[in-house]
């Protein structure tokens, strides 16, 4: 076990500064591309789908793309973003040997991560507001559950980067743990459409789907025990994988 001091914000903060120094390359992509999805997906192939379990196609898909991006938005800027600090600048040696701890270094990583998470789908929202794909006031809870999806993906991203030796090697999780979520997470279909035995295994071992499954609760204002149960799991997610990407990026850090 270890302690938390407010040391842990100056690397959150670090990453903020940098972040808003060039908010035009970082603000357009999460802008554009609930549109472009929306046009091409919800209203271009949507035009050919009558629905999808008595709701709009384009209504389907709106909380699945904020979903995608919460989890794009961590997860690469905890696997590369934090392997290019850690390796190549030696941001990360550099503030650890000042008063702040090893820990506390991973953490303000993290929570870095997560907040980028929770900027890009407050940059969604408005659009998918006025495209009037998602229903007021519950789509607005979407940011600060952003939050805690981003530091889920955060703090799963951060193992695989401790476990990487070199950049090129997170091409493996970036194919074989991101796009099969991308795919069968219940975003571009529903997931009922599976064979049942492939959905028991999607819902408990694809943190997306869980993702999904609260922004579409969100979006759509429809509530129920689906919502907790995979608020539950999301929860264990990153309390879990929080303390074991600490502890491996640790063991990294010392050797």
């Amino acid at each position: 076990m270890f302690m938390l001091t407010y040391r842990f914000l100056k690397p959150w903060r670090r990453n903020i500064v940098t972040f808003v120094k060039t908010w035009k390359l970082n603000f357009v992509p999460p802008f554009l591309e609930p549109i472009l999805y929306l046009l091409a997906l919800g209203f271009g192939l949507g035009g050919f789908i009558e629905s999808v379990d008595g709701i709009p196609y384009a209504k389907f898909i709106a909380p699945a793309l904020v979903s995608i991006s919460v989890m794009n938005a961590s997860f690469f800027e905890c696997t590369y973003t934090s392997f290019v600090r850690m390796y190549y600048l030696k941001t990360f040696d550099a503030m650890i040997s000042t008063p702040i701890s090893i820990e506390e270094v991973i953490t303000g990583e993290l929570f870095w991560g997560a907040t980028r998470s929770t900027i890009y789908a407050t940059i969604m929202l408005p659009v998918l507001l006025a495209f009037g794909v998602v229903e007021l006031p519950s789509s607005l809870l979407i940011i600060p559950f952003a939050f805690l999806g981003g530091l889920m993906f955060s703090c799963i991203a951060m193992c695989f980067t401790a476990l990487s030796p070199t950049i090129d090697t997170l091409s493996y999780p970036s194919f074989l743990f991101i796009t099969p979520m991308f795919l069968f997470s219940g975003t571009f279909f529903p997931m009922s459409v599976l064979p049942l035995a492939i959905q028991y295994v999607a819902l408990a071992i694809l943190p997306l789907a869980h993702l999904v499954i609260v922004n579409r609760a969100l979006t759509l204002g429809i509530f129920n025990i689906s919502l907790l149960m995979s608020l539950l799991w999301i929860i264990l997610c990153t309390t879990i994988f929080f303390f074991v990407s600490i502890k491996l990026m640790k063991r990294r850090l010392i050797v």
